[in-house]
């Protein structure tokens, strides 16, 4: 029998109406998406607009007619573009160069598209058979991240194979997911038992004191108990101190306690410094130590020759976190979580689902055994269509670019008066303060959403609240931090 492409109506029965009456096409409705998208980065990058406004959520549901929508099912033509209109004219403008807030790509349109094909053909692509092309692309970003971390990866036929120690991974939703499986891998290679026997009471994991809060959460969500996930000793700047480490392991032995996993920073959330890697894998390997690297933000670094000397011996790594939605250009969500001896990885969930994991022809490679998740996006979609329509070189450039920009304007802000440089950014993340206490610069960050300029965040460091900017988007120029500065200024004279 012929395929022939026709919507069955019976799929989506409505009692009492005709869908065709309902629906239009969808190149008429994707078009209506595609031109609001348009106008709202075109808007958005000449600062037509603000970059954040805030409604009461209650006013949003209501501007957004949500109940009624549902309730008349006519989310189609005039009525869809007038909803995504409204749609975007609450959300928070990364096109817009005022953007300096948190860690979030600026995504590239190529790659926006990725998400759409994605969502359209709903491949759920954890196994083969369910998305053998967001299969193959997945399976080729993540070598193509081995090699930029300098690890080997395999042919898809060899990737399970116990007797090779290559090295693996699987793109998950989320750094803070991907934290948790890692730290998975690293207590199923470090305590075997634990799975099926539980927790045997003495295992702690060791994370700097800027580590991400997804860190204290895995650890007490993979059974430990939070009270075990200890701070590794730092320097005044938050650096781990390989050099005090041996004796912090040594102390906990003599109480009976074993360390299970350590993790080093690159980079860190607050001010984005990097981990001394190569003096901690050291350490790691000569206790027998399982070594992860949260490379979710600084990872980026990985794809510059001028800067991936940031994250020298990451290789030495056994585990390593890399979010592509963030230095990358990637839409969110696209993180990586990478081992360098994919056994670890590929037994680190000691389970099977008989419907799904069975004998079977498989001309591809099933990532259900390495993920929590059963039913994954066509996550590698996304990033392959970013990277391939900048390039590797494009995207080197980008990266740089975001870096150069925060030393830029490290330096501007060092020469105001009344000013106060936290430490010289290593990557695109700055912090600063003005004259005042803590409060003064929570109250300058409130001002500023208010007036919606600019949209930045802040951070607690070194014991104090700093201001801090994270450098997203590439169309942020030196004026535009000029003009954040002076804004800053007004706010703090209106404060006395």
């Amino acid at each position: 029998m012929q395929y022939s492409p026709v919507l069955d109506r019976s799929l989506f029965p409505n009692p009492g109406r005709d869908i065709s009456s309902q629906q239009a096409p969808f190149t008429e409705d994707a078009a209506i998406v595609v031109h609001a998208l348009a106008d709202y980065i075109r808007e958005s990058g000449n600062r037509d607009v603000p970059v954040i406004h805030q409604p009461v959520l209650e006013t949003v549901i209501e501007q957004l007619e949500l109940r009624q929508h549902i309730a008349r099912g006519d989310l189609t033509g005039e009525s869809l573009r007038h909803f995504v209109q409204d749609y975007l004219s609450a959300t928070t403008r990364l096109h817009h160069p005022g953007f300096l807030a948190h860690q979030v790509a600026v995504p590239h349109t190529t790659g926006a598209l990725g998400s759409l094909i994605d969502g359209a053909t709903n491949n759920a692509m954890a196994i083969y058979e369910m998305g053998p092309a967001a299969s193959s692309i997945e399976y080729f970003m993540i070598n193509w991240m081995l090699e930029k971390i300098g690890w080997t990866g395999t042919t898809s036929n060899r990737q399970l194979d116990p007797q090779s120690g290559h090295a693996g991974g699987v793109l998950t939703h989320g750094g803070s997911l991907a934290n948790l499986t890692a730290l998975l891998a690293a207590r199923g290679a470090r305590v075997p038992a634990f799975w099926k026997s539980g927790n045997p009471g003495n295992q702690v994991v060791l994370v700097p004191e800027q580590s991400h809060y997804s860190m204290k959460r895995a650890v007490a969500i993979l059974g430990l108990g939070e009270d075990n996930c200890l701070t590794l000793p730092a320097d005044a700047d938050g650096r781990v101190q390989p050099a005090h480490m041996t004796e912090q392991i040594a102390d906990l032995q003599s109480q009976g306690r074993q360390v299970m996993a350590i993790v080093a920073n690159a980079c860190g959330t607050a001010a984005g410094l990097y981990d001394p890697l190569t003096e901690i894998a050291a350490i790691c390997r000569e206790h027998h130590i399982w070594l992860h690297v949260d490379a979710a933000h600084g990872g980026g670094a990985l794809v510059s020759d001028k800067l991936r000397h940031l994250l020298h011996g990451i290789e030495l790594a056994d585990s390593v976190v890399w979010d592509a939605h963030k230095m990358m250009c990637t839409p969110t969500v696209c993180a990586a979580v990478l081992v360098r001896d994919h056994r670890h990885l590929d037994h680190a969930f000691e389970q099977e689902a008989s419907y799904l994991l069975h004998a079977k022809d498989q001309p591809g490679f099933d990532f259900i055994s390495r993920t929590v998740e059963c039913t994954k996006a066509g996550l590698g979609l996304r990033l392959f269509m970013t990277i391939a329509a900048m390039g590797e070189a494009g995207l080197a450039r980008h990266v740089e670019g975001l870096v150069q920009r925060a030393r830029e304007a490290a330096d501007l802000i060092r020469e105001r008066i009344g000013f106060e440089l936290a430490i010289q950014p290593e990557t695109n993340i700055l912090c600063f303060r003005i004259s005042g206490d803590d409060h003064i610069q929570l109250e300058i960050r409130r001002q500023l959403l208010e007036l919606g300029d600019f949209y930045i965040s802040s951070t607690l460091y070194r014991g104090q609240r700093w201001l801090r900017l994270v450098f997203m988007n590439p169309a942020t120029s030196l004026n535009d931090i000029q003009a954040l500065l002076d804004e800053i200024v007004d706010i703090r004279s209106g404060i006395d």
